[in-house]
């Protein structure tokens, strides 16, 4: 794995919703454009406590999403839990753990910023996946055919 850039994206305090969110979508389309990556990762949603702040987030989320479909990017989503398993063998790790991880992982100088440290996770995630990701676990068993699949036998 080869870390070329990182950074977080930190909209306007204060404005409206709708002004932060057109700055997080700016700020995407400028660094798929600076970087021209081949593919995004972004975490799956999660449950949370406030109903308030979960809102947000997924509009954040969307606005991600939005940015890399417009740029032509085809995009994984990963679990907070598959991502933190990835990088350190724990799916209930904390964000310290995360970001010392990352650092080792990516032979980083500093531990970068706690989000991008997340986002840094996701792409290791993704990158220790490779082409096998996405692919569909296929049952055991004996087949009939290779036409017609496999054919599962119970035990008995």
């Amino acid at each position: 794995m080869l870390h070329r850039a990182h950074g977080t994206l930190r909209p306007p305090r204060g404005a409206p919703l709708a002004d932060r969110l057109a700055a997080i979508q700016e700020g995407l389309a400028a660094v798929i454009a600076s970087e021209a990556p081949e593919l995004a990762v972004v975490e799956r949603v999660f449950v949370s406590r406030n109903v308030r702040s979960a809102l947000v987030l997924g509009q954040a989320r969307g606005v991600a999403l939005a940015a890399a479909a417009a740029a032509g990017l085809s995009v994984d989503e990963l679990t907070a839990s598959e991502i933190k398993q990835a990088v350190t063998g724990a799916g209930a790790a904390d964000k310290r753990q995360v970001q010392a991880m990352v650092t080792r992982l990516l032979s980083l100088d500093a531990a970068p910023a706690r989000d991008a440290a997340d986002a840094l996770a996701a792409a290791v995630c993704r990158a220790q996946r490779g082409a096998l990701h996405g692919l569909a676990a296929r049952p055991r068993g004996r087949s009939r055919s290779r036409r017609d699949g496999p054919v599962l036998r119970r035990a008995r």
